[in-house]
């Protein structure tokens, strides 16, 4: 299976449906007069908008590596999933201003019977679809897909509250509750649209991605050979659904070009039996020092000149930080 081809065919069948929906929920709108039903409506259109942004960007990022794009196209993904959170953000700040309006004028919504059956239909839907997106998009490390299930998932939650808004207004005519709606579910989207703009631009930023540094650190542990005496200087990129990886790997350091090589090749192999195909390594290799003798771990070594005292292992930090810097750790410890 394709997985690039898969992520684009399951994000046109979301956007299929979004369509739908959205025709659904401006008939109901135009029913009843409601300012709550028109926040439900609202945020329908940039859920089909954006994820015609998300198809588009899933295309876009599923094109081979060239020239100009030497890692890719990924970061596509975590363009539209930026733009994503702002016509989010966009459409709450459009619902509180409405809602503010309805509260000075209020009046009277019509047919809310109808209304509320369509608002819940919908809202079930999108739940359903914001799970299979979430779930395709998690499997595959999509973070276009991610962003997008979890705004339709928001979109369900507001979907219930207003429900539950609009019998309570069907029920006791009292006018202010309609605002009122627009006003509590507007801020609602409007704080889901920050928090994803917030990931995205992480991502943009290639701020360190915590729980990928601690796979990483797994990785490099369970598959560990004596001959890895340190890897340091580790970095992770993150293009889409793919990775790149820069860290600097000591070795002994007698070892010629072609052994060098081939314990290079040995940390490629482990890595790309974790993430498949999903990982690009740029591994520099460097020379063994005296400080490494205490934490080396090839017992036949002839050049030895401090006795072995405990192995040096591969935490977050340890990768993470220079030689420089682990080596003035362990003499402060």
């Amino acid at each position: 299976m394709n997985v690039d081809r898969y992520k684009i065919r399951v994000q046109r069948q979301i956007v299929t449906v979004s369509a739908f929906l959205l025709v659904a929920k401006f008939v109901a709108y135009f029913m009843t007069n409601s300012v709550g039903v028109f926040t439900d409506a609202m945020e329908s259109i940039v859920n089909v908008v954006a994820e015609m942004i998300s198809l588009y960007s899933l295309n876009f990022a599923s094109k081979p590596r060239d020239k100009d794009h030497p890692f890719g196209h990924g970061k596509a993904e975590t363009l539209s999933a930026s733009l994503e959170g702002f016509l989010i953000a966009m459409a709450g700040g459009i619902i509180i201003y409405e809602g503010v309006g309805r509260l000075i004028a209020p009046e009277m919504p019509k047919k809310l019977d109808i209304g509320i059956i369509i608002v819940a239909a919908a809202g079930l839907i999108n739940y359903l679809l914001g799970w299979y997106s979430i779930h395709v998009g998690r499997k595959h490390d999509s973070i276009a897909l991610v962003a997008g299930g979890k705004h339709l998932q928001s979109d369900t939650i507001s979907s219930i509250g207003l429900v539950i808004g609009l019998i309570i207004l069907n029920v006791t005519k009292l006018l202010w509750i309609d605002g009122a709606l627009a006003l509590l579910f507007g801020g609602i989207i409007l704080v889901t649209g920050v928090k994803v703009l917030r990931e995205t631009i992480a991502n943009l930023l290639d701020a360190a991605d915590s729980q990928m540094l601690n796979v990483v650190s797994e990785t490099l542990s369970k598959n560990r050979k004596e001959n890895w005496i340190d890897v340091h200087n580790l970095k992770v990129t993150k293009y889409g659904g793919a990775y790149h990886i820069n860290c600097d790997l000591t070795l002994p350091w007698y070892y010629n070009i072609r052994e060098s090589h081939i314990a290079c090749d040995e940390l490629v192999d482990a890595f790309g039996l974790e993430f498949l195909d999903r990982v690009q390594l740029a591994i520099h290799s460097d020379p063994c020092k005296p400080h490494h003798c205490s934490g080396c771990l090839i017992e036949s070594c002839t050049q030895r000149l401090h006795p072995y005292r405990s192995r040096i292992e591969f935490t977050v930090e340890q990768i993470t930080n220079s030689d420089e810097a682990n080596r003035l750790a362990k003499l402060n410890e």
